[in-house]
């Protein structure tokens, strides 16, 4: 049974849950996801409907965790708002056609009263995560509050990682911050290992998300669309969990996309990848 609620918090810092917004934006989607590796969460969260604070003085923000699991990002006090017409988009927001004018720009003003508690209180959310903002006094049991453990980045030539370790990468934005930054801003050649018979598969990354990007996709869907290790995995469903991914080659984001692929056929050649290995062309 929990023994302390996200409202209990609330309570004890001065704020009356009624009047706090709990806000839950979700890594899976592209939308938020790319705002938020721009570092933009605020003014995502600023763009709402007309009415969407009506009797709120406060929004508590949350970012998807694991499972129904989500992770307190900050506390702001709610102004006023403004029609959300081009004029008030921010520099380099990634989503220029989301500022037509049909909804609102609230004024959002950072409060410190939960300040110690921002990337490492978790609540539990609920099964219910299509309802993405609730009323603050929701019973939101607090599962966590963890310590300080942000993940710095090992540099590029110490990646060496297992299935699971990528996938803890890839999924916690939040610890690996430093990661994603460092994976996203460059195009590279990477290797894949079956470390149960030593087969390679090298392949290329390059494109708006980097490295970062094109590793995602063997998290999900896990053979990242290539032909003979989604056969690998049509005959052993459980390989994936066995591969390895390091990288062979950086290569500038300034790299046109067929000096990318003209440097993964040279290192293709070098590993014999093709006869001997996982991948068919």
């Amino acid at each position: 049974m929990p023994v302390l609620f996200f409202s209990d918090l609330l309570t004890k810092v001065g704020l009356a849950p009624g009047k706090v917004k709990l806000i839950r934006h979700a890594l899976s989607d592209k939308g938020f996801r790319s705002c938020y590796e721009k570092n933009m969460v605020l003014e995502y969260t600023r763009q709402q409907k007309p009415d969407f604070s009506r009797g709120y003085t406060h929004w508590a923000i949350f970012i998807s965790d694991a499972g129904n699991y989500a992770k307190f990002y900050a506390l702001y006090q709610v102004g006023p708002s403004v029609p959300d017409t081009p004029n008030v988009m921010p520099v380099g927001f990634p989503h220029p056609d989301w500022f037509a004018g049909q909804n609102a720009y609230f004024d959002l003003t950072p409060v410190d009263l939960l300040g110690e508690y921002e990337q490492r209180l978790v609540i539990d959310w609920g099964k219910s995560a299509r309802m993405w903002h609730q009323r603050g006094t929701t019973e939101k049991p607090i599962v966590a509050i963890q310590t300080a453990n942000r993940h710095p980045f090992v540099g590029f030539e110490q990646v060496v990682l297992s299935y699971h370790e990528l996938k803890e990468v890839v999924e916690n934005a939040t610890d690996y911050e430093a990661w994603h930054t460092a994976l996203s801003s460059v195009n590279a050649v990477y290797l894949i290992t079956d470390t149960q018979n030593g087969k390679q598969y090298v392949g290329s990354a390059y494109g708006k998300d980097g490295l970062l990007g094109r590793w995602r996709y063997y998290v999900d869907p896990l053979h990242g669309n290539n032909k003979r290790m989604r056969q690998l995995l049509c005959d052993h469903p459980d390989r994936y969990q066995f591969f390895q991914f390091s990288i062979l080659q950086l290569l500038p984001k300034t790299a046109t996309d067929e000096e990318v692929i003209h440097t993964e056929s040279l290192w293709k050649k070098k590993l014999l990848s093709i006869p001997f290995g996982m991948n068919d062309n």
